[in-house]
């Protein structure tokens, strides 16, 4: 562990990553780590990770003391939602295990329909339990979590796919560390190789109803590597995109009726992002000999009609924040902005377990080095990007 930490210090090494949150634009100073390790650094670190048995750890660990250090808010969603909630979790079981600390998970009452009351009574019971640390998922968390921060100083939170948290003088809370990732990138991957491996027909199924930011720019980003593939092709492709029974991030038979005419009227794959909604495009597509891009972690074992993964590095990312509060590094992070993205190696497609046949690793990696340079940018503004629908490449039909 604590190699793999000095390794994700110096670049935040990033490799099989959740749901989708984030919300707000930061007006606080933004922590951008720059550095790149060796390649061999890198591949011994994914090899571990690739290696490490997340499930082997206890979910339910028993403090002697009756006391949880490190503890975990969840999502809307199950913990082993497959996506945003477990690779939060798995992160934080991996760190708390190889360093002997003592954890705990606290699920909100209410689940899908949780009010910020349940939020913060969720977070009152952590820090009563004796956590020195509340890792809080998810943009939903954000109304909760300054409440619970600004009355609980000597807790420290960290707010994943957060933004900076104020108190009501208006000045940011040194005790939330906020992360965010450039999920516009890894959407823009997803986009670009689909329409390089010869899908001309995509779909997009998005969580949150069009209100969470994270899975809007996965989205958005899916459009623009689209676009650019299919200009790059001089092809025009088709694509559905949809916020459509996603509100609750959960698996429903309506979104799987929906999926399942996509597929009967030509779609060839379908993007799923929001959590346990993956189920129900996983179902349409294995009715349909449809393929799907999974999301957040590489979701390849959770079905046969997996192609890749738009992923972003939760798990490590967790580790690394993690690692800053027991290194008395905390300044790094507190009251600030982590934006995570290629240039940090914190966004990809798995290309260990795609099932590309016409775009090549070597292609992808080449697209990966152009985005992790700059050479290309990926627009991150969804809200004026989509109403813009500057796609002349590509037949966006929004639902």
């Amino acid at each position: 562990m604590k190699k793999l930490i000095a390794i994700f210090t110096t670049a935040v090494i990033l490799f099989s990553f959740t749901a989708c949150g984030g919300d707000k634009t930061p007006e606080a100073t933004t922590n951008t780590p720059t550095s790149s390790p060796s390649s061999a650094a890198e591949d011994e670190t994914t090899e571990a990770n690739e290696k490490f048995d997340y499930d082997a750890i206890n979910d339910n660990m028993s403090s002697t003391d009756g006391k949880y250090e490190i503890a975990f808010v969840t999502d809307v969603g199950q913990l082993k939602d497959k996506s945003f909630n477990q690779g939060t979790w798995e992160g934080i079981k991996r760190y708390a295990y190889e360093n002997d600390k003592s954890y705990k998970y606290y699920q909100p009452a209410g689940g899908d329909s949780a009010t910020d009351e349940d939020r913060y009574d969720a977070m009152k019971a952590a820090a009563d339990a004796g956590a020195k640390v509340v890792v809080c998922a998810g943009f939903l968390q954000g109304t909760a979590l300054a409440r619970a921060a600004e009355e609980m100083k000597d807790t420290k939170f960290i707010f994943i796919d957060g933004w900076v948290l104020k108190d009501k003088e208006g000045n940011p809370l040194k005790n939330v560390a906020s992360v965010d990732y450039n999920e516009e990138q890894s959407g823009y991957l997803a986009g670009y190789a689909a329409v390089m491996e010869g899908y001309n027909k995509l779909g997009f199924s998005g969580g949150g109803g069009g209100t969470n930011a994270a899975c809007c720019r996965f989205g958005y980003g899916y459009v623009q590597g689209a676009q650019d593939a299919a200009e790059e092709k001089d092809i025009t492709v088709d694509m559905n995109f949809s916020w459509e029974y996603g509100s609750s991030f959960g698996a429903s038979a309506e979104l799987q009726t929906m999926i399942n005419g996509w597929y009967s009227k030509g779609t060839q794959v379908v993007f799923v992002c929001g959590g346990a909604m993956c189920q129900s495009v996983f179902a349409a597509a294995s009715a349909n000999e449809g393929a799907v891009i999974g999301v957040d972690i590489d979701q390849s074992d959770e079905s046969d009609t997996v192609i890749t993964s738009a992923t972003k590095g939760i798990r490590e990312s967790v580790e690394y924040v993690l690692e800053k509060v027991y290194s008395d590094s905390w300044e790094d992070i507190g009251g600030i902005q982590t934006t995570l993205g290629a240039k940090d190696d914190a966004v990809s497609l798995p290309t260990e377990t795609w099932k590309m046949e016409n775009f090549t690793v070597k292609d992808y990696e080449a697209l990966f080095e152009e985005m992790k340079n700059g050479e290309i940018e990926v627009d991150r503004d969804y809200e004026k990007g989509l109403k813009n629908e500057n796609f002349p490449n590509v037949n966006l039909n929004i639902i």
